[in-house]
């Protein structure tokens, strides 16, 4: 049986994976690529409101932690596609569901802030 993990401590590293799934852009870039392979240019268009630079810094990241693959398929330009790996696209059941609660529950939200005085903060 493998080491046992503990969110809560505080120098657990499971922290650092529970950081990456939550980082703002990953959920979209995981969701953008269930589909299958694309393009830099196609994920920036598809996940509406990211910088190239906030695009580059996610898909490097997801790269070194092994959630997408890179694949350079040369060309002038460069043709590069990224897809998801076999342990990315394990993150698509438990996103959804939490996609799924998020999109259910945005009146019941925006609700309580507006009962808290709490100004429309999306997107």
């Amino acid at each position: 049986m493998g080491k046992a993990y503990n969110i809560m401590a505080a120098t657990c590293p499971s922290r650092t994976v529970l950081h990456r799934i939550g980082a703002r852009w990953t959920v979209f870039a995981v969701n953008a690529l269930e589909d299958g392979p694309m393009r830099f240019t196609e994920l920036k268009a598809h996940i509406r409101g990211i910088t190239p630079k906030a695009l580059t810094e996610t898909l490097r990241a997801m790269e070194a932690d092994g959630l997408l693959s890179r694949t350079d398929l040369g060309g002038n330009p460069p043709h590069v596609e990224y897809a998801l790996t076999e342990l990315g696209r394990s993150l698509l059941v438990p996103l959804r569901a939490v996609r799924q609660w998020a999109e259910a529950h945005v009146p019941d939200i925006l609700a309580a802030r507006e009962r808290a005085g709490v100004a429309d903060t999306s997107e």
